[in-house]
């Protein structure tokens, strides 16, 4: 899974070589990265799985807790609506009341003869009607006030709610995702396998363009192909790991080769099969050194043999690589054994 779900693959300009038709070599880079960070893929996704999870329980949690405080907010809203319903009627009364009080203090100050008790009487009711009708207006403005912060309540509650309801959805399809993901995440053997079922394809796809400037790489200061350095990298640093030490020499030009097959007494430089050597030695244009897919293996500075724990370890482990020994050269390890 980026992703979030695991470590993204190495883009193939870094790992591939320049070759224009080499859709060989890119899909055998590609398989054996897979291969090679399968487990740390698979720990990635359960760790987002498991992140995914805890992430649906909170939000789940949340959805609860927005659904409460909806359903108290609708209750407060609806007690705030009826309070300022009744102060809202209660205000409206004391105006008309306070406009009855000055309409009994007109007509007592225009009775004859004139009556001061009525006007005291109509005069205190005016201001006792005037009173009330501040004390309405206070109490209609907090209830306002309350159904207005009620309504708020009730908005945020709502928003709340969809949120959290849309959290919970979200990342329900995100963790079904990660775990059919995770469930057709392919074995790391399988992987290898299928990658070692292309590498001659690879061969055929990069001899005829390889260019050694452009198409090579080191690692550890032994030179290969770019298309296996990931593979090669990986397989040095597990022995290491494993308390064994390989190194060894790569890539070849094929000056070298027509040397070495002159020193290893070829019968013809050219035509002599490699078996005819005193050292099993490919006529030029076919080892696998020349194109940088094929590594002699040495430990601690001296070519292996079948009994070191070099080789042992090899035997084991190589193929998890892409790598295959050449049963007649113990040393001999490349991506089709040849």
């Amino acid at each position: 899974m980026a992703s979030a779900l695991g470590t993204p693959a190495p883009t193939q300009a870094a790992t591939a070589p320049s070759t224009k038709a080499a859709t060989a070599a890119v899909s055998w880079s590609g398989l054996m990265y897979r291969s090679l960070t399968r487990e740390a893929t698979a720990a990635a996704m359960r760790t987002t799985y498991a992140g995914q999870k805890a992430a649906i329980s909170t939000w789940t949690a949340e959805a609860a807790a927005a659904t409460k405080a909806g359903t108290a907010a609708q209750s407060t809203l609806t007690a705030a609506v009826t309070a300022e319903t009744n102060a809202r009627l209660r205000h409206a009364a004391a105006r008309k009341a306070l406009v009855a009080a000055k309409t009994n203090l007109s007509t007592a100050g225009k009775l004859k003869p004139r009556s001061a008790t009525a006007v005291t009487k109509a005069t205190n009711a005016v201001t006792a009607a005037t009173k009330t009708v501040t004390t309405r207006k206070l109490q209609y403005q907090r209830y306002a006030a309350a159904l207005t912060l009620a309504r708020a309540e009730v908005k945020t509650a709502a928003a709340r709610l969809t949120k959290a309801t849309a959290a919970v959805s979200f990342t329900t399809a995100a963790a079904a995702k990660t775990r059919a993901a995770y469930v057709a995440l392919p074995a790391a053997a399988a992987l290898a396998t299928q990658a070692g079922t292309l590498s001659r394809d690879v061969v055929a796809q990069i001899r005829p363009a390889f260019k050694a400037a452009t198409d090579t790489t080191q690692v550890y200061s032994v030179t290969v192909n770019k298309t296996v350095a990931f593979a090669f990298k990986r397989m040095v640093d597990d022995a290491q790991a494993d308390g064994v030490q390989i190194s060894g020499g790569g890539f070849r030009t094929t000056q070298r080769q027509i040397e070495l097959r002159t020193i290893n007494g070829c019968p013809d430089v050219w035509t002599a099969p490699a078996s005819s050597c005193r050292v099993p030695t490919a006529i030029p244009g076919r080892s696998l050194h020349e194109i940088g897919l094929a590594v002699d293996i040495s430990s601690a500075g001296r070519t292996i043999s079948s009994k070191t724990p070099a080789f042992k370890w090899l035997t084991v482990h190589a193929k998890e690589y892409g790598f295959v020994n050449l049963p007649a050269e113990a040393w001999h390890w490349s991506i089709t054994g040849g």
